[in-house]
């Protein structure tokens, strides 16, 4: 097994400047940086990562905190979590997954956070590492999201452009950052060709849009698009429109918003606005990680642009 003495010997150095590269390499020349780390190549020397930790009183531990439900069914958080891991991986961090019913902290070095609601404040505020959130937040906090008023606007002009003549929103019964944004796009979109806004709210369940799309469809005439706030929704107001005996996207356009699973289970497929999740959980791990290395100092936020995903429920003109 190849030593921190046989590096110190190839490079022609002391064992106390290989530690200091590694461990404190903002302390060190990049002539004697480069050395060592050629040296650490040639020999196929990987730092242990818990004595590293140690010396630099680190765990390399990022704990990730889910605070909403989890549906078992869509891999949203897979994509997350695959992203965020594959990040830490490369900084030679771990990742922990927490739920909304544990509280126990723990040791770690920061955290990540999702779903948090204006319930959650309070517990945030008294946390003592640096952490970010994943989702549009109204209180300061680094954050990394979608550009969700960009989403929807996306989604609002192409039913205009399908030729669509009534636009409906359905939207998530939350009062968060997110869904504000989310319906904004929508509003602004509508008032920039004068017309009128409809706006529906439910629980984030396709079993709700489902029952009321279901008693309800007489009250939208053929030709209503209807812009969802998540996948979830819009499969309820799709599978309502066909138990009517209705045509998609003929009669009825539906599009979601989301793209990572539920949308092609669908049939049709779901026209959705798509979330870079993958890279959004990249964005997460590289903020906190950037954030413990500034001594928490703040990291602002990162919006990605969604895409629009045109499929067998809209229009394609």
């Amino acid at each position: 097994m190849v030593t921190l003495s046989d590096v110190a010997r190839k490079a022609n150095v002391s064992k106390m400047t290989v530690s200091r590269v590694i461990n404190h390499p903002e302390k060190v020349t990049d002539e004697l940086k480069e050395l060592v780390f050629q040296a650490m190549k040639d020999l196929n020397y990987k730092p242990n990562a818990a004595a590293k930790a140690l010396v630099n009183n680190k765990t390399q531990i990022i704990k990730f905190f889910i605070l909403e439900e989890i549906d078992t069914t869509e891999p949203y958080y897979m994509n997350l979590l695959m992203g965020i891991s594959k990040t830490l991986d490369q900084h030679q961090y771990s990742l922990q997954l927490i739920t909304q019913n544990s509280f126990d902290l723990g040791q770690s070095d920061g955290y990540i956070i999702t779903g948090m609601r204006e319930k959650h404040a309070e517990w945030i505020e008294r946390l003592e590492k640096p952490f970010v959130l994943f989702g549009e937040n109204r209180y300061g906090y680094d954050y990394v999201d979608t550009d969700n008023a960009l989403g929807t606007s996306y989604a609002t002009q192409h039913a205009i452009d399908s030729g669509y003549t009534n636009i409906v929103y359905i939207g998530i019964d939350v009062k968060e950052s997110f869904e504000y944004s989310r319906e904004a796009g929508y509003i602004n979109t509508m008032q920039k060709y004068k017309m009128v806004p409809k706006i529906y709210r439910f629980d984030n369940r396709s079993r709700y849009s489902y029952e009321f799309i279901t008693k309800n469809l007489n009250r939208f005439p053929k030709k209503t698009a209807f812009i969802c706030s998540s996948d979830r929704l819009a499969i309820g107001i799709e599978r309502g429109i066909q138990s009517n005996g209705e045509k998609l996207p003929e009669n009825y356009g539906v599009i979601g918003y989301d793209g990572v699973f539920l949308d092609q289970i669908a049939h049709p497929q779901l026209t959705t606005v798509k979330q870079p999740v993958i890279e959004m959980g990249m964005a997460c791990a590289t903020m906190i990680l950037n954030k413990i290395k500034q001594n928490g100092a703040p990291q602002g936020n990162e919006l990605f642009e969604p895409t629009l995903i045109v499929r067998g429920t809209t229009i394609n003109k």
